[in-house]
């Protein structure tokens, strides 16, 4: 049995303190998301809600997602399974939010791992340390197949004692694995009032973070709490057609102007820099497609706003396009 719900009775609640609520959307996981669910059920924290979303899935996840009733009840959860129309993540992410009860908020992916102590360890930081307003943790990759531990060629660590992390994620210096990071609630929907994040076929994690990282510091604990599963045929590992990837790069320009907007970025150094991000992406693709005109102005926007310098810009010139090259000069920083 699936659940609606009327999201003005329920944004009138009040977050019950000390509840985790997981958000999780589901896409055809019927391989992979016990794993995940068991992981759940294993927690050694005593106040959880499931909210599982299943985004239009055509397997039998649904029917396996039901099974799951009776487990979360005899372990004292609630367990909320949410049917939608298949859109994508950050649809299935709002079709959940309205849910949402608990002072802290998760969203792991549907086939990665909680370890045991993943929420308790998170949620006693918080509880012990008032003045953020969340927290995330290290994460370790694995294959889905053999449980093999793998070496993380996803995303770069960064600077784990800083604390401001906004750029960082949106420049790709930092993780943005998702079920590292809790958020207090109240403060996640001081954000998005209506319970409702951007929707793009690009994911959902630079919607949820990148406003609340803007607006609040995010210190790490530096143990992995959090496992990845690694899985060729993954949507976000599949490869991409050129129509395909120009129209994911368009789309992440768009979400990040939309991100600016909802942050009120305005003063010139912040717009400058937005700027350069898009201009490095359009310079990597042009480069991939071999597309010298576009890949001039990219260099030419880069060199105008701040992000490459005078001599940079020959350099770039007199290397006539060769990728290896140029691509690692600019764009691995």
């Amino acid at each position: 049995m699936t659940e609606k719900l009327c999201h003005t009775a329920k944004k009138q609640e009040q977050f019950q303190k000390g509840r985790v609520s997981i958000v999780t959307p589901v896409y055809n996981g019927e391989k992979h998301l016990s794993q995940m669910l068991e992981s759940v059920l294993h927690q050694t924290y005593g106040q959880i809600e499931m909210i599982l979303v299943d985004d239009g899935s055509t397997d039998g996840t649904l029917e396996l997602a039901e099974s799951y009733r009776d487990k979360f009840a005899a372990r004292g959860y609630e367990y909320h399974l949410i049917r939608a129309k298949h859109k994508n993540a950050a649809g299935a992410i709002n079709g959940g939010l309205p849910y949402v009860t608990g002072e802290y908020l998760i969203w792991p992916d549907s086939d990665d791992v909680l370890k045991p102590e993943s929420v308790e360890r998170r949620v006693r930081f918080l509880q012990e340390r008032p003045q953020y307003q969340c927290v995330r943790s290290q994460a370790e990759y694995f294959d889905i197949s053999t449980g093999e531990i793998l070496e993380n060629r996803e995303e770069k660590t960064g600077d784990l004692s800083k604390e401001d992390l906004f750029w960082d994620m949106l420049e790709i210096k930092t993780f943005v694995c998702c079920g590292c990071y809790m958020l207090r609630s109240d403060r996640f929907f001081e954000i998005y009032s209506d319970r409702h994040i951007p929707e793009y076929d690009v994911g959902q994690n630079f919607q949820m973070l990148l406003p609340f990282l803007y607006r609040h510091r995010c210190p790490t604990i530096q143990e992995v709490l959090y496992r990845v599963a690694v899985r060729p045929d993954s949507h976000s590992r599949r490869a991409l057609s050129r129509a395909e990837e120009e129209k994911k790069y368009r789309d992440y320009e768009a979400l990040v102007d939309e991100i600016a907007h909802i942050c009120q970025i305005g003063e010139k150094v912040s717009k400058d820099r937005i700027t350069c991000w898009k201009a490095r992406r359009r310079f990597q693709i042009a480069v991939k497609y071999g597309q010298r005109k576009q890949a001039a102005v990219a260099l030419w926007q880069l060199w105008r706003h701040g992000g490459l310098r005078l001599g940079q810009l020959g350099k770039a010139a007199r290397s006539r396009m060769k990728k290896s090259r140029i691509v690692r000069r600019f764009l691995d920083y």
